[in-house]
């Protein structure tokens, strides 16, 4: 982990939890814990619960939502507007794998997001990894790099921008097999060589997350990468505990 960018932590909570109270709860659990520790803390919860949330949440922690439309309004069914995210989520998760593969969302389409949230002063973080197949077929440097770049596509600087970059590979994601150390080394490594072919000047202010079922238990090993400096986690950000334990373990290999 570079100590000179911050460490970031993102938890998705997904469809999870299903009420409002229990949001609440939770968030204010996780709020207790990683209080005073020196990582931007970030939860993306449901778009039903982010008002509530960021209301009851102090400075702390970071609300992020899971998704959002690039268009500002219109005839877009069940989508969210940038313009309503404002004042209730400073982060938005674009490009998720779950979103590419049960709604459809396309390399270029991420890309559109990514700028409108960047236009709207949103912080993206952009998700990209590769699928198993991909993987058994020696793809996965073919796949971040398309994908990587579309996520850029219409940004025209780095620099400023709030951008993160999640590398999560889809294999690992919910199957309790995650990546090693220095598979997400490689990942990351690569991410950061393209976005300095983008913007030399922004690429280093860009945090690049590992995500793909992330533990208190290897947080550890993915934060003493060098260019790795954070994770976005799944299922383990429902527990309070588990979740804070990986917050904390990302302050330690910060030094």
């Amino acid at each position: 982990m570079n100590v000179q960018r911050r460490p970031l932590v993102a938890a998705n909570w997904k469809m999870n939890p299903a009420t409002e109270a229990e949001a609440l709860a939770l968030a204010r659990a996780v709020a207790e814990r990683v209080a005073g520790v020196r990582v931007t803390t970030v939860v993306c919860a449901p778009t039903i619960w982010l008002a509530a949330i960021s209301r009851a949440l102090g400075p702390e922690l970071g609300v992020g939502a899971q998704t959002m439309a690039a268009e500002e309004r219109g005839a877009f069914t069940g989508e969210t507007s940038p313009l309503m995210l404002q004042g209730l989520a400073e982060w938005v998760i674009l490009g998720h794998s779950e979103r590419r593969r049960y709604d459809g969302e396309t390399d270029e389409g991420v890309g559109r997001k990514v700028a409108s949230a960047v236009a709207h002063g949103l912080h993206p973080i952009a998700a990209i990894g590769e699928r198993i197949g991909e993987r058994q077929a020696g793809e996965t440097e073919a796949v971040i790099d398309r994908q990587l770049r579309a996520a850029l596509g219409s940004l025209e600087r780095i620099a400023g921008a709030g951008l993160a970059i999640a590398y999560e590979p889809v294999w690992a994601i919910g199957t309790g097999n995650a990546a090693s150390g220095v598979d997400a080394q490689a990942a990351a490594a690569q991410i950061r060589a393209i976005l300095r072919e983008h913007d030399p000047a922004g690429a280093d202010e860009v945090p690049v997350l590992y995500g793909g079922s992330v533990t208190a238990t290897n947080a550890a090993e993915f934060f003493g990468q060098p260019d790795v400096d954070g994770a976005l986690v799944g299922g383990a950000s429902l527990d309070a505990d588990g979740f804070a334990a990986i917050v904390r373990a990302a302050a330690e290999a910060m030094g």
